[in-house]
């Protein structure tokens, strides 16, 4: 791999979505065939959750491997140059991620993290899903 120019660095990361991605389109139309409904990025939350179902208390983060670290992924990577900025940003984003789920689940949330390597497999994600919701299903029931 030839190395970039920082500035073209930048450009190339300024061009990574934030929402719409490609595994986020395969856990929304997975939720959807399921029959949930959800609202996209509600910004009135902590970390403006990807996917919020207010009546299951339930919120879907879509992380992708690389920028959230999942750990022992093959994934998680991390750039051979600039090393000590991109440790300390791997590590603010992780701390961002727990303060955010941490305030969600104060709020009375279920949070579940959907990790981009587990989009290869849509058969197992689905499975997951749908036990899920499932569990979700019947405590909202018994409540």
């Amino acid at each position: 791999m030839a190395l970039r120019t920082t500035h073209a660095r930048s450009q190339l990361m300024s061009a990574v979505r934030r929402s719409g991605t490609v595994p986020e389109l395969l856990v929304r139309r997975l939720l959807t065939a399921v029959g949930l409904r959800y609202r996209l990025n509600v910004r009135g939350l902590p970390g403006t959750p990807d996917i919020v179902n207010q009546r299951r208390h339930l919120i879907v983060f879509v992380h992708g491997c690389f920028w959230h670290r999942h750990r022992g992924c093959r994934l998680t990577t991390s750039p051979k140059r600039n090393r000590v900025f991109w440790s300390s940003k791997f590590a603010a984003n992780i701390a961002r991620d727990n303060r955010n789920h941490a305030a969600l689940r104060r709020l009375g949330f279920t949070v579940v993290t959907v990790w981009q390597c587990e989009t290869a497999n849509p058969g197992k994600l689905s499975r997951r899903l749908v036990r899920l919701l499932g569990d979700r299903h019947h405590r909202a029931a018994a409540d």
